[in-house]
Order: structure tokens, then sequence, then C-alpha cells
């Protein structure tokens, strides 16, 4: 296990499970919650067992339409799937100190069936007789799994009578829900106190921001958010589905994380620019350039999420040139600014996004640094002399964002860094560094998710 902590129990003890208590018996009929609890269960095993990169949106979407569930079950679905990601570490060492044969690290469904049902009685608002069942269920329902039915419940009932002792052991979050690599890599880049901060950030989940516009003040008003310092609205009112607020369905808004938001209005595009969003899905950055009156060229490899793009720019009746291809191959005239967002590792979400912590490698790095870089060269070829470049990761490693960018200046000697202003972003000096680039933290005030960001200028 990433935390080093699977001799010993968060409880404490090291006595194993016993097996003693009934399991319940099975009936052949359709069961109250057993559904989103098998979609949760499938997207997790699916991500634990892959072998190779998956969102758990992507899973969840699948598991969801192979389960059946809509509306409030797949939103249990993914209340379970993300709880039992956002503390994966700490629920692999409660498991393993209560089964005597330790954590079956090398069965993903069996370990997902676990964990999942671990997370329900330590994290979320269900009834643990519930968990316990409908866990048991899912078991005896499966051939391979059903001769570990037994076990399951002993586990896990053994989980809620020392949920708190359990709950009580778990004090710091960077050892036991932070993989070996990137608790290494946080130490090193910004110090044991900040990677502290930042996974202790990780458990707290995302607020939801938006972007309006136009009419940010009288739209704080009606939807009692609050407005950041840098422009974006913070959501007081959680519990409302995001469709049913006012003005979404009249296109007045969009939901974008406040740190995803700062890049495009770094650019500070112009009406009828011609401006290159590249890697452009989910679309918000392509919005926010189309909103400032830019004649704007989207670029993404899927189809499916460009699709999803165009239907969001109906909705805020806002029209971009939309191109199905990959980025390094677009053949476009010169572009008066471009904006790439480019493809990472993506560890600035995972307060949004638990599953990247452990779906996500240190070899995934490498690979991603290199892909960046060859975007950095082509979105340089698209930019007429004199044009704005800016270059945007939401990744907390530097390879990825400081590291590149230097190296990107080294290579293109016809480039300069333009650095980001204090005044740009609502005051928010301490969100820039010494040489001019922006850097957000998961545990900074006001918490928005990891992103770099640098702007870079094409000398006329």
């Amino acid at each position: 296990m990433a935390s080093g902590r699977n001799a010993r129990s968060p409880g404490g003890r090291k006595a194993r499970a016993r097996i003693p208590e009934p399991v319940p018996e099975i009936v052949d009929e359709p069961v109250a919650g057993l559904a989103p609890r098998r979609a949760a269960l499938e997207a997790v095993a699916e991500l634990l067992g892959q072998g190779r990169a998956l969102a758990l949106d992507d899973a969840l979407a699948g598991a969801g339409a192979r389960a059946g569930v809509a509306g409030p079950d797949a939103a249990l679905a993914r209340a379970i799937a993300t709880a039992t990601f956002r503390r994966l570490g700490f629920l692999k060492a409660a498991l393993a100190a209560r089964l005597a044969e330790g954590l079956p690290e090398d069965e993903p469904r069996f370990l997902a069936l676990l964990a999942t049902g671990a997370a329900q009685i330590l994290d979320l608002s269900v009834p643990d007789h519930a968990a316990v069942d409908l866990a048991v269920r899912l078991a005896k329902a499966e051939p391979r799994l059903r001769h570990r039915a037994g076990l399951v419940n002993a586990v896990l009932r053994r989980i809620a009578r020392e949920a708190e002792e359990i709950r009580a052991a778990e004090t710091n979050p960077l050892a036991d829900n932070t993989p070996d690599w990137l608790r290494q890599r946080w130490i090193a880049a910004y110090g044991r106190e900040s990677a502290e901060r930042i996974a202790r950030a990780h458990l707290s989940g995302a607020a939801i921001d938006i972007t309006v516009p136009a009419g940010a003040d009288r739209w704080a008003d009606m939807l009692a958010a609050v407005l950041l310092p840098t422009g974006s609205l913070r959501l007081s009112d959680t519990r409302t589905p995001v469709a049913e607020l006012p003005g979404f369905v009249e296109g007045a808004w969009w939901v974008q994380d406040a740190a995803a938001a700062i890049p495009a209005r770094l650019l500070h595009v112009r009406p009828n620019e011609r401006v290159a969003d590249l890697c452009a899905a989910p679309g918000g950055k392509t919005a926010q350039l189309a909103a400032a009156g830019a004649a704007v060229t989207a670029v993404d490899r899927s189809g499916p999420r460009l699709r999803r793009l165009s239907e969001n720019l109906g909705r805020l009746s806002l029209e971009a040139k939309i191109v199905v291809a990959d980025a390094l191959d677009l053949d476009e005239p010169p572009f008066d600014a471009v904006l790439l967002d480019a493809p990472c590792s993506a560890t600035g979400t995972i307060r949004r996004h638990p599953d990247v912590a452990w779906t996500k490698s240190e070899a995934d790095i490498g690979r991603l640094v290199a892909l960046q870089e060859r975007l950095l060269d082509k979105a340089a070829d698209l930019l007429k002399p004199g044009g704005r470049l800016v270059y945007c990761t939401c990744s907390l490693e530097r390879e990825e964002g400081e590291e590149q960018v230097a190296r990107f200046l080294d290579r293109h000697p016809d480039f300069a860094l333009d650095p980001v202003r204090p005044d740009e972003i609502g005051g928010l000096s301490g969100l820039i560094d010494a040489a001019g680039h922006l850097r957000t933290l998961p545990s900074g005030e006001p918490a928005m998710d990891g992103f770099f960001a640098s702007r870079l200028l094409k000398r006329a």
C-alpha cells in the first residue's frame, strides 16, 4: 500500500477478523440501493485493475449504463466511488489490518467491494447495516466472489463497530492517502508543510465555481454566490442540481473551476481576433474566448467531447469553429493568439477527481512532458509574429509547468515571457512566482484546483 501502513490498523489493534455473524440470505428480486452500489463497485474495480489510463467519470458512465442507474441513484454511485478514492490509502490500511490473509491487491474486484463498503460506513451518511447487507448481496451475486460473502460480512461489520476508532486514527492525509511517488514529489517541490496542506485540502473536495461573462455582481446576488477576486462565482448552494439553478437554461453562465478560468483571461483577446483553443474540450475556455468576441477555432481529438462542447456553446448562444483533429496535425493560417491547455497528469485536480492519485503513475509524466513539448512547438508555429501564447496545465508537477516553459524558451529565442501581473488576478500576488508564472494550489486561499499558466509573446 502506498501509505506504507498495510500491516497495522488505523484503529490500532492487530486482531484479525472472525466470521461468527450470520450472512444475510439473498433473495432473487430487485433490492433498493443495490444498483448504484453495483455501478460504484464496477467503476472502482475497473480503475483498480486497469492496464491503461481511465477517468472515473468514464468508468462511472459505463458502469451506470450497465446497471441502469440514473438521477439520485447515479449520484449515489458517484458519491460512493469518489469517497472510496478520496481515502483509498487509509481504507486499504483499515481493511488490511482486519484481513488474516492481507489485502487482496491482486483481486481488484474483491478489493473494490471491500473498499466501497468501508467508504460508505466511514464517510457517507448511509446506514451501516445497508452498506454491509448490500455488499454481501453483491458478493453472493457473483460466482467469483460468492465464497467470500462471509468474509465481506465479517470485515465490514467490524469496520462498522470500530468506525469511531478508525476515524480518529486518520491524522496525516499526506501519509495516509497520498501514493509514495506523489508524496515524495510534492515534498521536494513545495516542502513538507505545504505538501501536507495540499493533501489535507484533497479530503475536503472541491467547490462549484461558475464563469459569468456579464453581470457577475447581479448573478452573485441571484445565486447567493461569493464573487472571488479572480472574477469567478463560487456557489453556496451545493444541494440544488446545477441545471436547476437560475440562469443555467438561459445560458447566462457555465461551470468552471476558478483556476481553470484564469488562463483564457490572461490572453486578453479582442473582438474578431483569430484565436486557437488547442485541446479545447470540455469547452469552458472556448466559451470565455467566444464571449469576449474572438473568432475561436476549438480543436480537440475527441469527437464525443467536442459534441458536448458544441451543445454547451448552443446553450450559451456562443459560436466557435470546431475542428476534430489532433492539434499536432492542425493546418490553419497563423492566429493572433493561442491557448494551449495541454494534456497532463492532472494532479492539480485531485480534490475534484481523487482517482487521479491512484490511476496515474510517475512513468506517465515523462510521456506527457514529451507530448506537451511537441504541442508547444506546434502552438509556436500557429502564432503570428507579435501574437500571444498562454500555456497551462492542471498539474502540480514542475516538469509540466515551469521547467517545460524554460525549455521552450531555450528552443525558441523568438519568444519572450510576459509575466502575469497581480492586477490581472484580483490582486492575488501570492499566485505569481518570481519569474511571472501563475501557480495555484488546492490548499490556497481561495481554494482552487492546482494550475500552472505562463504567457509567452512571439517577437514581432
